[in-house]
């Protein structure tokens, strides 16, 4: 009995690292691998420069990936374990970050080292994607949405952890900002329709009382003027180089995915 247990327990574990074991990762032949044929030669040399120059000012290794089959895992796995096989970042400082596209599923993802996670955080990973890297691919023009991708990943590398909460904190009251300014935008449209109906009932209603106005005599040939009055309350509502390698960094899973 215990014997069949352990085999049944020993098949799963089998089966869950298996494909794992079985995932077929493009060559580390540079920072700007290009396994998809996306860039021209002149963009790849123009973004290895890029990397190449951020890595000696910061020591942080980023990799850009084009992968042009993710072999049916989804992309968050898929880059997770490429971060892992190419050890991108310092084996101490874990501090390496992959940029990866895979055009054919309209795939992106940034994934980050363990000791970058608070440096390129979820949210500023979930950041570029959307508004730096998708915009340009919905457009077409891949190329320009890993340039402008690459840029904004750089600029946030470059940063310090007390920079990073700042630009956090400022991020949150923008949001909430703007938050508001949806909540009073949809109250205006909700109450709008009762506006444009009363309006012109309350109009309506005062030339009616204007019309019911009229002279009474006091018995005496002189002439009362009365009328009658009426009260409306008012609405209220609320509603690449063969020389580069990485440094045996390790990853955790964390960044941010988006598709097209």
């Amino acid at each position: 009995m215990v014997r069949s247990v352990f085999l049944a327990i020993a098949a799963l574990v089998a089966m869950a690292t298996g494909p794992l074991a079985a995932q077929d990762f493009p060559e580390l032949t540079g920072q700007v691998v290009d396994a998809a044929d996306i860039l021209s030669a002149s963009e790849e040399a123009a973004l290895s420069t890029k990397l190449e120059t951020v890595e000696t000012e910061t020591q942080r290794q980023l990799v850009i990936a084009t992968i042009p089959d993710l072999q049916g895992y989804d992309i968050a796995d898929f880059g997770y374990q490429l971060g892992r096989e190419w050890g991108i970042g310092d084996a101490e400082r874990n501090d390496g970050a992959l940029l990866i596209v895979a055009p054919n599923e309209r795939k992106v993802r940034i994934e980050v080292g363990y000791g970058l996670e608070g440096i390129l955080t979820d949210a500023a990973s979930s950041n570029i994607i959307q508004r730096s890297i998708l915009p340009l691919f919905k457009a077409g023009d891949m190329p320009g949405g890993i340039a402008a991708g690459t840029d904004a990943m750089i600029a946030q590398l470059s940063l310090t952890e007390d920079q990073v909460r700042a630009q956090a904190a400022s991020r949150a009251e923008d949001e909430e900002w703007s938050t508001r300014v949806r909540i009073i935008v949809a109250i205006v449209i909700m109450m709008l329709p009762t506006f444009i109906v009363t309006i012109p009932l309350i109009y309506l209603a005062k030339k009616a009382t204007r019309n019911r106005r009229k002279w009474k005599s006091d018995g005496k040939g002189g002439k009362i003027y009365t009328s009658s009055s009426r009260s409306y309350g008012g609405y209220s509502g609320s509603s690449s180089s063969s020389s580069f390698s990485g440094g045996g960094g390790s990853f955790g899973g964390g960044g941010s995915s988006g598709s097209w």
